[in-house]
């Protein structure tokens, strides 16, 4: 099929609060290179990423919380996830589903007009086990908030599920980056799991990839949405009031302490769910919601023998996994809430106020 010459896409073009978001119609439709498809966007989901991103968050100067607001005191040369600047404009979206619609001459032409879901890590073809060489759609490349997007054939995924487009695109960065977090600790069957930030899109898919492995889950969520939590498989659910409730009413809920926490909340939490650990327990995390910045008694890490991980870029194999599980039912999507592109501000700050339950989307 043709496609037009120019696009909507919601451009990124600077750091800041929503405002630096400005949706245009005459975005030049990307031209896929020899070893990329062009896909057709149905939807693309929204993550913590594109928040972190846009407000310069990563950067090392910023100690606050997640906020949907610019820091003013944030360095714009280390503000991406790798420590490095933004190229502005930035077309973000890592959450893609669609529809391939035309192949570069050395990618698979048998991809074309095949439904995918885009796994969001672009790693170096010829050196993929390279962290430092991985770049982020959206981030360090155009993603999809978008009609059209560029990637690589390595990356896309045909996939068979009686699924909603925007159903699709809750999957790609939160089930991963969940996924990634329970392999680094390598949670078993019989094993039990506390899930803080059990509401959001990564905390769901963790609830549900810890339950699929067997294992024990006391996840933690507003009252609100507890029962939503539930119905995700989590064998309890504890109310969320304030750290030091939640840790200890997790622990007492369990009938003891945890052989894992995965965390993705942080802040002043994070030395009271190593107090809930029991010996040689492993906590992993792969985000800071409320915060950086975190205080923790080292006699805790060392006299327990506790693990600590950090879960950003997964190895090969993980995404293609992940699509086995969603076109087996072994995991569903969890969809929030979805907005057209035309308003991807309101979007952003919805899912900045957290009130929605798992994954927001933008539909095209």
């Amino acid at each position: 099929m043709s496609t037009p010459a120019t696009m909507r896409a919601a451009l990124l073009v600077g750091h800041g609060g929503p405002e630096m978001i400005e949706v245009r119609d005459d975005v030049p439709v990307p031209v896929p290179g020899p070893d990329e498809v062009l896909i057709k966007v149905a939807a693309c989901g929204i993550n913590n990423t594109d928040i972190n991103t846009r407000v310069a968050w990563y950067s090392k100067s910023v100690t606050e919380a997640t906020s949907g607001a610019g820091y003013a005191d944030a360095d714009a040369a280390d503000s991406t996830w790798g420590g490095r600047g933004v190229e502005f404009p930035r077309i973000q979206g890592a959450d893609v589903a669609g529809r391939v619609v035309a192949a570069g001459e050395a990618a698979d032409a048998g991809l074309v007009g095949r439904r995918v879901i885009v796994e969001p890590w672009l790693k170096d073809p010829a050196d993929p086990a390279d962290r430092s060489k991985a770049r982020y759609l959206g981030s360090e490349a155009n993603g999809g908030f978008a009609e059209y997007v560029a990637v690589p054939a390595d990356n896309v995924y045909p996939i068979d599920a009686a699924l909603s487009d925007a159903e699709l695109a809750t999957f790609a960065c939160a089930s991963s980056t969940a996924e990634h977090m329970l392999q680094r600790i390598g949670l078993t069957g019989g094993e039990s799991i506390a899930v803080p930030g059990a509401s959001g899109g990564v905390g769901s898919a963790l609830v549900q990839l810890a339950k699929r492995r067997g294992a024990r889950v006391v996840a933690v969520a507003g009252a609100s949405k507890a029962v939503h939590v539930l119905e995700l498989g989590a064998d309890v659910v504890v109310p969320r009031l304030h750290p030091e409730h939640d840790a200890a009413a997790a622990v007492e809920a369990n009938g003891g302490p945890f052989d894992a926490v995965a965390d993705v909340v942080g802040g002043d939490a994070v030395g009271l769910w190593l107090d809930a650990l029991a010996g040689r327990g492993r906590y992993v995390t792969s985000g800071a919601i409320a915060g950086p910045m975190a205080e923790l008694d080292l006699r805790t890490l060392y006299l327990n023998d506790l693990e600590l991980y950090g879960a950003t870029i997964y190895g090969p194999g993980l995404f293609a996994d992940l699509v086995g599980y969603i076109e087996r039912g072994e995991i569903r999507p969890v969809l929030g809430g979805t907005f057209p592109l035309e308003r991807i501000r309101e979007a952003q700050e919805a899912f900045v106020r957290k009130e929605h339950f798992g994954n927001l989307v933008i539909t095209l």
